[in-house]
């Protein structure tokens, strides 16, 4: 179709790419105020971004150009048409490389279906310039009037909506079905104005079509907007702000509040609170922003150039605090990090704060010192490391090591028993003792691997000395209370044992008696089934904190460990000795062995046999050793 150059600007009004131009830099500025996390699809969007603000502008030139043809200006109108329409196809195309998240494609995948979509654009392309030279296209004769020919864009936008329809039904499982129900729904609506545009016979809102996606992408997968009461932002873009500031080697203060009833409650922090918050936002600190990291948590940075004074500023801030807890009474819990190379990514700025929480009490502030760190690296390491030897399962793991404290048998004045104990040892830290690791493993749940690999290690070393000829009685393994509640206690119990062809006897299980009545309940089953398997049980740390008699005489226990706690009160006056020698004897009397662990010298010795000991543990007769090392004190069986 041949039509003069005035109707073809008459379908054209620049209104649509100035107004698409306009709300990219609105977006632009929002994005920046937003701290939008700047991972890689979010760099691909900025791509997709300028890609149709490039084709705006192309347009706008296009059709200004146009009013005036000549031989000098044809190449250039030429040159920007194709120039508008690569970008648009570009823009499309860009949308498969990104869609590799969202949809969780593989890097082959992703490639796979970009070399398809660039390999469309520079076709479609390439048809069109043909089109132009051979006159079947869009070309302007010479009398300066446009033939439109054939459409070869219109073709080349059905081909590349279609590819990104295609992946995103064919994908349509792999992600949040919502979200891809909206990218389908607004790329429909976006083809619908194409098709209302045409009838019509207007160009003025193609650019704009191409606006629709971006503002779904947005909106849908990088919106993190202010909360309009707080005036806060949310936890991706804290670790936005830190990143960003770590980059640009900027200075930051980092003030966490953490106040643990709203937490635990999922309530709303009070009028109150919130009031005095926006006081130290906007009053305390200049440039300072807030983020709502959790319910019951907040965090404020701000930049120390700004704020040269922040010292004086932060105890003015502790004051109010301590002020405000006065009258309402609300706990809370305050930590202060100043940025530094020594925390190595934003997201461990969170993790420490929460590691630093866990070890103060309430109504505090703290500021993080380098020590902190230093500690909570080795934590964090710790974790690592425990982590992986839950996932790799490998009862022979040679990160844990079985060590023993030998006992002292006073009825055969041999050392025919032993305690085993756990060490870790770690290539970045060496040899790690129980009470550091101990309490990591049984707040992460992996206490019961470390507990499975310390049996198996330990029947095997049995095992061994059996061969040997050696006489052992039995060798005792501590078990959390989060061991007895796994439903195949027993059965892993069992299993490993069996499997390292020791008797059942040679074993024993030594825990610690339980508040809980649920947990009570669940231990006595465990044991009264196991004993039938011949392994014997301790109660382990008996005389610190709570003991129920009535529980101790209900469970089926054989022997009785005193806490090292009961030997040291002995020691101290006649009184406590007097207590606790009743206590042992009470519990000889109902035929139970009584242990006392802690035995540090000869007086203790001679007073523990008085006391009625069965068996003695302690430096007296030797510190932990490798387990190996265990053959110095046992005796042979051919000797006895």
């Amino acid at each position: 179709m041949t039509i003069s150059t005035e109707t073809y600007l008459s379908s054209y009004s620049p209104v649509g790419d100035i107004l698409v131009m306009a709300i990219i830099m609105v977006i632009t500025v929002l994005i920046h105020v937003a701290y939008v996390k700047q991972s890689r699809e979010f760099t691909i969007f900025k791509y997709i971004m300028a890609s149709i603000v490039g084709a705006a502008m192309c347009n706008v030139l296009f059709h200004m150009l146009l009013v005036h043809v000549s031989a000098i200006t044809l190449p250039m109108i030429y040159l920007l048409r194709f120039l508008y329409h690569y970008l648009l196809f570009s823009n499309l195309a860009i949308y498969v490389v990104y869609m590799r998240s969202p949809l969780q494609l593989n890097q082959k995948g992703e490639q796979r279906y970009a070399w398809y979509a660039l390999i469309a654009v520079c076709v479609i392309i390439l048809a069109e310039i043909v089109g132009t030279i051979t006159k079947v296209g869009f070309y302007i004769s010479a009398d300066g009037n446009i033939t439109t020919g054939h459409e070869f864009f219109a073709t080349g936008y059905l081909i590349l909506v279609g590819f990104l329809m295609y992946l995103l039904i064919r994908y349509r499982n792999r992600t949040y079905r919502p979200v891809v129900m909206a990218f389908i729904g607004t790329g429909a609506v976006a083809v619908l104005i194409m098709i209302l545009q045409a009838l019509h016979r207007q160009q003025s809102f193609t650019t704009a079509t191409f606006l629709f996606p971006i503002i779904a992408v947005l909106y849908l997968l990088h919106a993190n907007p202010y909360d309009l009461e707080w005036g806060s932002l949310h936890v991706d873009s804290f670790e936005e702000r830190v990143e960003t500031a770590a980059k640009k080697k900027i200075g930051i203060i980092v003030f966490s509040l953490y106040m643990h009833e709203f937490e635990k409650n999922n309530r709303k922090y009070p009028k109150e609170i919130r009031e005095k918050l926006r006081e130290v936002t906007m009053d305390f600190f200049k440039g300072g922003t807030l983020f709502q990291i959790s319910p019951g948590r907040m965090i404020l940075v701000v930049e120390k150039e700004m704020n040269p004074d922040y010292e004086e500023r932060t105890k003015k801030m502790m004051k109010l605090f301590h002020e405000q807890h006065n009258i309402y009474r609300h706990d809370y819990k305050i930590i202060i990090i100043e940025s530094t190379y020594r925390i190595k990514e934003p997201t461990d700025y969170l993790s420490l704060i929460e590691y630093k929480e866990n070890r103060m009490p309430e109504k505090e502030i703290k500021m993080i010192q380098a020590e902190d760190i230093e500690r909570f690296y080795e934590h964090k390491y710790i974790v690592d490391q425990l982590a992986d030897i839950s996932e790799k399962n490998n009862l022979e793991d040679p990160r844990v090591l079985v060590y023993c404290q030998p006992v002292y048998n006073i009825s055969t004045g041999r050392y025919d028993t032993a305690e085993a104990l756990m060490r870790l040892k770690l290539d970045e830290m060496g040899m790690v003792f129980p009470d550091r690791f101990i309490p990591i493993a049984e707040s992460h749940n992996y206490i019961n691997s470390l507990t499975m690999i310390i049996l198996s290690k330990t029947c095997n070393q049995i095992k061994k000395f059996l061969r040997e000829g050696y006489y052992i009685s039995r060798i005792s393994v501590n078990f959390s209370v989060l061991d007895l509640k796994d439903r195949d206690f027993c059965r892993k119990v069992r299993n490993v044992v069996s499997g390292c062809e020791i008797p059942f006897d040679k074993i024993a299980i030594e825990i610690t008696e339980s508040q809980n009545e649920k947990d009570f309940m669940e231990i006595k089953e465990k044991i009264l089934e196991l004993k039938m398997s011949g392994i014997t049980f301790y109660l382990d740390d008996f005389g610190t904190g709570y003991s129920n008699f009535e529980r101790i005489l209900e469970i089926p226990f054989d022997i009785i460990k005193f806490d090292r706690s009961l030997v040291t009160a002995s020691r101290n006056d006649a009184q406590s000795e007097t207590l606790v020698s009743h206590l042992a004897h009470m519990f000889s009397d109902l035929e139970y062995d009584v242990l006392y662990e802690g035995v540090e010298d000869k007086g203790d010795e001679e007073r523990c046999k008085n006391m009625y000991a069965s068996y003695l543990q302690g430096y007296k007769f030797s510190k932990p050793i490798p387990i190996e090392q265990l053959t110095d004190f046992m005796s042979k069986v051919k000797d006895l």
